[in-house]
């Protein structure tokens, strides 16, 4: 088994089996990891968050809970959680447009960049980019339906166990994020770490 650094504000991809296990580490506690899979043999079948609450009728996923593909099937199963988080499934990946918005003048770095770049590395190119999985994100929302940016509550180590029910693609981003305070008030980015067990 070997350990991948996710460096802070980047990408990384990894081929992983049906079967085996992948374990993502919030290394600093503070520290969002945007989420992707896509199926080994077709990359337009990826896992998608819109079908997956279908799937478990639920905001979140909780340990036992599967994500499923665009094409229903299962794909990534939460098997352990140490991280106390509701990992999101509502917020898009951060992208330039979106940084513009928050006033950023010229180019920031960004999820989306990061999931292309990680996959380049595997030699994929997927025509679009799905919604992520947001793990270690909080996003608190309230009966009425309302959403609000908080600060991370996972603690430093805690991770995300998943188990691969297909032959699969996964990509992950140290999310860039440093204005809004997902990443901690100090707008500190930082690494985090994954294996393939």
């Amino acid at each position: 088994m070997s350990v991948v650094t996710i460096p802070a504000r980047r990408g990384k991809a990894a081929r992983v089996r049906t079967g085996q296990r992948i374990r993502v580490v919030n290394t600093h506690g503070t520290q969002v990891v945007d989420a992707w899979a896509f199926n080994a043999q077709d990359p337009a079948e990826w896992m998608a968050m819109e079908a997956s609450r279908a799937w478990f009728m639920k905001l979140a996923a909780a340990v036992g809970d599967s994500f499923v593909t665009n094409r229903r099937r299962p794909i990534l199963t939460l098997v352990e959680d140490t991280s106390a988080c509701a990992h999101d499934t509502l917020m898009a990946p951060c992208d330039p447009d979106r940084y513009g918005l928050l006033g950023v003048k010229g180019y920031h770095d960004n999820c989306r960049d990061n999931l292309h770049a990680a996959l380049a590395e595997l030699g994929m190119k997927i025509p679009a980019t799905p919604p992520s999985l947001n793990l270690f994100m909080n996003i608190p929302w309230t009966p009425d339906g309302r959403l609000a940016w908080g600060e991370p509550v996972s603690t430093p180590g805690s991770y995300a166990l998943f188990r691969a029910e297909m032959d699969l693609v996964v990509a992950f981003s140290a999310c860039p994020q440093d204005i809004l305070p997902i990443n901690g008030l100090t707008g500190r980015t930082t690494e985090a770490h994954f294996s393939i067990e």
